[in-house]
This record gives structure tokens, sequence and C-alpha cells, in this order.
């Protein structure tokens, strides 16, 4: 494994980079290969399905006092809370409104998200964001009503995303792209769930349901315990 301690935007906020996460990171691909794959939230814009728990073990043995330390937790020990396999394979055109915006999880500090990628080639990774209304690059208690204030007085606006625009790709009227991790091979990110953020769905990402073929992922929540 090789860690890096990067921080994101003008808040600093924390975001730790894993490459070369797991040893053998073609088995997790053929693993996902013989799952079935179900559409199972309204917001996530593809497939998923469970991962298997040997990952979640391996993660926190491997890096649970490295999160702890980083991300400042109050805590001796971690869960998770989701862990999914996951496809993007919804085509730009049938988006949600609220899938053509960057997203936040949670409003808590300190629960964590995690990606792995797992797909060859350029993809994508993840981009991060600050809302230009109100400068926020992270959404707690504190501002929720402010910005969702804020989102409400922008919907009837000319700034507002089209259905045409399909996935966020960078800089719009309403949001600034302060960060972004590219999709490796067997990297994993981590971040606090708070911060504004969105896949990145580029015209070469592949939507396919094939996990050999598409943009494969293992999605993680992660909390104190």
């Amino acid at each position: 494994m090789q860690i890096s301690r990067l921080t994101i935007g003008q808040e600093l906020n924390p975001l730790l980079v894993v490459d070369n996460f797991v040893p053998e990171p073609q088995s997790l691909v053929d693993f996902a290969a013989g799952q079935q794959f179900l559409a199972n939230s309204p917001y996530y814009p593809g497939l998923r399905a469970a991962a298997p728990a040997a990952y979640r073990q391996f993660m926190l043995q491997s890096l649970q006092d490295t999160l702890i330390e980083y991300f400042e937790l109050p805590a001796s020990s971690l869960k998770f809370s989701v862990c999914h396999l996951s496809l993007v394979t919804t085509p730009p055109a049938q988006l949600k409104l609220l899938q053509r915006i960057p997203h936040f999880d949670t409003t808590e500090k300190h629960a964590l998200a995690a990606v792995h990628y797992l797909f060859q080639g350029n993809q994508g990774g993840t981009a991060f964001y600050r809302h230009r209304k109100t400068g926020f690059e992270c959404i707690d208690q504190s501002r929720t009503k402010e910005y969702y204030r804020s989102l409400e007085s922008e919907n009837h606006g000319p700034d507002l995303p089209k259905v045409t625009d399909g996935y966020i790709q960078s800089d719009t009227p309403l949001f600034e792209q302060i960060a972004q991790q590219p999709g490796v091979f067997n990297r994993l990110i981590v971040y606090r769930r708070h911060l504004l953020h969105s896949g990145m769905i580029t015209k070469e990402t592949s939507l396919s349901a094939d996990p050999r073929l598409g943009r494969l992922t293992i999605s993680s929540f992660i909390d104190p315990l």
C-alpha cells in the first residue's frame, strides 16, 4: 500500500488516498462477475451487490488506526454501515435533478465514505465541490437550513442543470470543482461523508452492467463504533 494524506479546498477537509490497496484486486472483479446486481437506491445511478465480508475485515485490519488518527474520530474502533459493489449504469439523459449536482451523504462530521476503484482505463474518479452561493464545501447541521434554502432559490433560475447536461463534469454556474481524484485501478479514497462530492462520469465511462467492463467500485460507509 501507498498512503497519501491530502486536504481539500479552503476548508482543508482531509482526504486519504491509498494506492495498491488490496494484494489481488482482480479477485474482487472476478467475485463481482458472479453476483446479482440490483437497483436498490433512488439516488445511486446504477446497480449494487453486497461486497464480501472478508473485504470489510481487510479494510479495518489495514486502515482502522490510520482512519481514526487522520480523521480525528472519537472512537477506538470502526464499523461499516454500507459496503456495496457498485456499477454506474444510468444514461445521462435519464438522470434526476439530484443526480446532476453534487451531493452529501450525511451532516455527521465523523462519518466516512470510501470508494475503491476496480475498473480499467479512463472511466472517471471522484470530484469535490464548493457551492458558489453559500461558499460551503461541506454540509453539517449548522449549515443545512441555509444550504437547502439556497438550493431552493436556485431551483427555477437559468443556472439549474438541464437534463441534457447529464453528469456534472467540472465547474458549473452553481458549483465550483475544488478537487478531483482520478479513478485508478486498485486505488481507495476515503473522505468525510458531509463533503459535497460526485462521481466523475465522462463520455469515456462505460455504463455496462458487466463488472468486467463497467465502472466497478466498492462503495463503503464507515462509522465510529
